[in-house]
């Protein structure tokens, strides 16, 4: 990891003030607020924090969008607002050599639509596939007590799930349910999640820092609905890196 890498990721820290207190540091690079990753990611990490609150870790984030967008989506998501910034552009993203996404010159919408499909974006197709499918080795969702409601009409228990599928894995439908639920408040909001759509295939990165401000882990990500290495289990370098 080069010297200017390591620079570039410390100035932004300190630029944005992501100081934080613990022994641990993520900073996670989100493209558009109203991305389907940036959505998944935030909740993911915002429940993370909820069941190790004594981790000694301190999560920011930054994304492209606007102060309205940033209140929605936090209240939405759960992860906290002060510690996610919003920029204008993808400008640290391009510093930063993070992927842009395919771009045919056709605009935003039809880049992102090609990327759905899986066309410079190899993985995603087996990610929508696996919303439906389940997977044995993933961990569920929802509990048997979630109320889950989607698109105003449609509304369950998690229950549904268990007794339909069993529990104690990702059953079929579930994930899908889940990024439904998502899309919907996207849609619903799409104004102020969608700050330029020229950047909707802005793919997003992962920084994992010590105490001395060096980055130990790092991922970029290439694909729509691939913001992790492990999608089964997008957190689980946190779980193997940081240790008290």
């Amino acid at each position: 990891m080069t010297n200017k890498f390591q620079n570039n990721i410390k100035n932004i820290a300190e630029e944005f003030n992501f100081n934080g207190q613990k022994k641990f540091k993520l900073i996670v690079l989100f493209g558009l607020l109203g991305d389907f990753d940036s959505f998944e990611y935030a909740i993911n990490l915002k429940n993370f924090i909820d069941k190790n609150q004594d981790k000694n870790l301190d999560i920011f984030a930054i994304a492209i969008g606007n102060q309205n967008g940033k209140e929605k989506f936090c209240n939405f998501t759960g992860f906290r607002k002060e510690n996610l910034i919003v920029v204008s552009n993808n400008k640290i993203h391009n510093n930063l050599k993070v992927s842009k996404g395919l771009d045919i010159g056709l605009g935003g919408w039809i880049n992102m639509l090609l990327m759905l499909s899986g066309i410079n974006s190899l993985k995603t197709i087996k990610e929508v596939f696996r919303g439906y499918l389940g997977d044995r080795k993933a961990k569920q969702i929802y509990s048997e007590f979630d109320k889950i409601e989607v698109f105003k009409f449609l509304k369950f228990s998690g229950n549904s799930f268990r007794q339909v599928f069993g529990d104690g894995y990702l059953r079929p439908f579930e994930l899908a349910t889940f990024r439904l639920n998502n899309m919907n408040e996207i849609i619903q909001n799409w104004g102020d999640y969608i700050l330029h759509e020229e950047y909707l295939p802005q793919r997003g990165a992962t920084f994992l820092m010590n105490n001395k401000n060096q980055v130990i882990y790092k991922f970029f990500s290439n694909n729509v609905l691939g913001y992790s290495s492990n999608m089964r289990d997008p957190l689980r370098f946190l779980t193997d890196l940081i240790k008290e």
